[in-house]
């Protein structure tokens, strides 16, 4: 029976109306309540909801429906705006464009409103008696209130429809409170002292705080805007015989595409004829261009340097490596951290509570200092608490920490991936492919019958007919030599133990030790050269010529370049690490000594690899398995962190937590580093947000007042308010000077 979670989809629709993360609260709730959507996570900073839907129960339409339906507008991915020409990235950039430009007419124009306002507040200080009179600051006012601040009596209305109350729904009450009195005073003829300023400010330096607001938002998600600016839009390709430019999006699997030097590959593909270098920096992080032959695979979006080549498209559109990492960002940046539901939690509750805080302080001061001072400290409870320095907190930094893997081949796959790196104490790795290259290759050659190269012929010829691993070694072996093998007659595979051919009237043989028992020929002294290489875990080949041991060659799985210095890395951040394989033991340990491992779990086979990683965590040790994605996949899935090798394979995006397309092992120890540097920047947020908060209300509610006479006016609420915001950002853009090679 096919498992549910098999049919399961996950898509990111983007959100426009939110203000704070209680809206993002509020869209998350109505979104679990709808059929067939198992999980939804709504980000206030990157404005994306992340969805994971049963298809056979609903779409990606119907989930954008009820997000509508909630008052806020959302733009899915594969809706009506794909067929106007433009993907979901390109839309969402037009639409926050738009939203940019209506956020800086609105503030252009309470500013200058709220600029005359003051001045005709304040006839004392300003001697301009049009502006004073009464009739035309509730003019003025009431533009500034309900056009220029229109969109938080939208967004509190929605608040209010969904039962719940946000940031909008203290800076209504508070402006409108402050407007209503004034506009009382007037169009009744009372005397008394209006407001009109006060409102109108307020609104105006929230206003500029949203809009350098939306900026900041926008720089910390440009990791996804420079990863969607690879792609190239047109290809060149092969149809009835003839080169023909057509656009990316037309490409078909299958076809044949040229590239020629200087151009980008539109696709992912096999390279069929041609050679060339190709700059995969942007995808790999790896400064060094990538020789490219027949054969290999080639990456959509990276830069043919040299040569031109031919290659089949085998991934196109939504399939390539880029769009999967596009995609797995924009969902990464779209989660949650376990640390960012404390400040949810706060946040639902902390608007009802701060209402009744001011309504608190009203009905404290009222009856000592009057209504102008118990008014004025219920304006400035309500406008100093506008949790928006909360909500911004966690999903910056995550947006920006997630944008710099991405930049440097490593993708985290969300919030609690990124959370838990840094704390996992136990790093397990896997051998073959993870700590070595997973290809066997020639390291020495001990010859008793003239030049190395000389024998490497004879070995060479009669392992060309052979598909053995080993025998594929001596052959690039011969191939970095330029020794072409020599015909031969009569070969033969003996099954686990080694070949045989004639070269002429030579017999020839490359085996094992049992194999050369079997054929008689005495190898035992030349033990002092076999022993060695042995107990370093090398399989060890011997040439034999019509009964004679020619020489030896001795083959190993290499450990790759970075292998020793990931692992003392590790070790000096603290981390306790282990190498488990299924290889045998001396093999095992002979790898882990040069690499400076001293804990090793050998003979283990791929099914008890999650029970082994299950064990080291009932001990009570978090752990990071580190797999190629393939063999490792349970214990990938086991481990509280599962950081997969692998150049983006299918199997790596799935089960790794954490996936390094660089297959660099390096990487290992600077995925944990910026999993560390990106929570101690959420801790500062969240410090600030609440220290902010904290601190503040109580002396908006006047606590300073009886003792030093300080009193917190509402005008200077706003701005602190809209300043602690951007700071929060701004503390979260400082990431992205952090270089992750400081480490080497």
């Amino acid at each position: 029976m096919k498992n549910n979670t098999q049919r399961n989809k996950t898509s990111v629709i983007g959100i426009f109306g939110m203000h704070c993360s209680t809206c993002a609260g509020t869209i998350e709730k109505k979104l679990k309540k709808e059929p067939g959507v198992i999980l939804a996570r709504v980000n206030y900073a990157t404005e994306n909801a992340v969805v994971d839907f049963d298809p056979e129960k609903t779409s990606e339409n119907a989930v954008a429906d009820a997000i509508t339906r909630a008052g806020y507008k959302a733009i899915v991915q594969n809706g009506s705006h794909e067929n106007k020409g433009g993907t979901h990235a390109d839309h969402m950039k037009e639409m926050k464009k738009e939203e940019l430009s209506a956020l800086r007419k609105n503030l252009y124009v309470g500013a200058a409103l709220s600029a005359l306002i003051f001045i005709g507040s304040f006839p004392e200080w300003f001697s301009v008696s049009l502006l004073s009179h009464p009739g035309v600051l509730l003019a003025m006012a009431t533009i500034v209130q309900f056009w220029t601040g229109r969109d938080f009596y939208v967004g509190a209305w929605t608040a209010l429809r969904n039962k719940s109350a946000d940031m909008n729904t203290l800076i209504v009450l508070g402006t409108s409170a402050a407007y209503f009195y004034s506009a009382s005073l007037v169009l009744l003829g009372m005397r008394g002292s209006m407001y009109f300023d006060t409102a109108a400010v307020i609104i105006t330096l929230i206003l500029l705080g949203r809009y350098f607001e939306a900026i900041a938002k926008g720089r910390a998600s440009d990791a996804i805007k420079k990863l969607m600016g690879l792609r190239t839009k047109t290809a060149t390709v092969i149809r009835k015989g003839k080169q023909v430019i057509i656009d990316v999006d037309e490409v078909k699997v299958g076809e044949v595409i040229v590239v020629k030097p200087g151009e980008k590959i539109p696709v992912d593909g096999v390279v069929l004829s041609g050679e060339s270098s190709v700059d995969e920096s942007m995808i790999t992080g790896e400064s060094m261009p990538a020789g490219k032959k027949k054969g290999d695979t080639v990456i959509g979006a990276t830069i043919n340097k040299f040569g031109s080549f031919r290659f089949r498209a085998t991934n196109v559109g939504t399939d390539t490596m880029l769009s999967q990492i596009v995609r797995l960002v924009e969902e990464a940046q779209g989660s949650k951290a376990p640390i960012q539901r404390l400040a949810d939690s706060v946040s639902s509750y902390f608007v009802p509570a701060v209402i009744v805080i001011a309504l608190a302080t009203f009905a404290f001061w009222y009856p000592s200092m009057g209504f102008t001072f118990a008014f004025t400290a219920l304006v400035s409870v309500l406008i100093i608490a506008c949790p928006c320095a909360l909500g911004l907190a966690t999903p910056t930094a995550i947006m920006v920490g997630t944008g710099i893997g991405a930049q440097n081949g490593i993708l985290i796959k969300g919030g609690e991936a990124l959370e838990t790196a840094h704390k996992a104490d136990v790093i397990v790795m896997d051998k073959t492919g993870t700590l070595t290259k997973g290809k066997p290759e020639v390291t020495d050659i001990f010859s008793y019958v003239g030049g190395n190269d000389t024998l490497i012929s004879l070995a060479a010829s009669v392992e060309a007919g052979s598909e053995h691993p080993i025998a594929e070694a001596i052959m690039n072996e011969a191939r970095k030599r330029s020794i072409r093998p020599k015909s031969v007659s009569g070969f033969f595979a003996h099954s686990g133990k080694g070949v045989s051919a004639r070269i002429g009237k030579d017999r020839i043989l490359a085996g094992n030790a049992g194999f050369m028992k079997d054929n008689a020929v005495k190898i035992t002294k030349y033990d002092n050269d076999i022993m060695p290489l042995e107990q370093e875990g090398k399989t060890v080949i011997v040439i034999a010529k019509n009964a004679e041991v020619a020489g030896i060659i001795a083959v190993a799985d290499t450990v790759k370049e970075n292998s020793a210095k990931a692992v003392a890395a590790l070790k000096k951040m603290g981390k306790r690490v282990m190498m488990m394989t299924g290889d045998n033991e001396r093999t095992a340990h002979a790898v882990a000594q040069t690499l400076g491992i001293d804990e090793v779990m050998a003979e283990v086979l791929p099914g008890d690899k999650a029970a082994r990683i299950k064990k080291l965590q009932s001990d009570g040790h978090k752990v990071a398995m580190v797999g190629d994605g393939i063999n490792d996949a349970p214990a990938l899935a086991q481990a509280d962190i599962g950081i997969a090798i692998g150049s983006g394979t299918d199997v790596a995006l799935e089960t790794g937590g954490i996936v390094l397309i660089k297959s660099d092992i390096m990487d290992v120890a600077r995925s944990i580093e910026l999993s560390k540097y990106t929570i101690k920047k959420i801790r500062q947020n969240l410090f600030w947000a609440f220290a902010y908060n904290v601190a503040l209300i109580p002396v908006a509610a006047g606590a300073l007042y009886p003792a030093y006479g300080i009193m917190l006016d509402p005008v200077i609420a706003a701005g602190a308010m809209a300043i602690s915001s951007i700071t929060v950002v701004g503390n979260a853009l400082i990431m992205k000077k952090h270089s992750l090679r400081s480490m080497e």
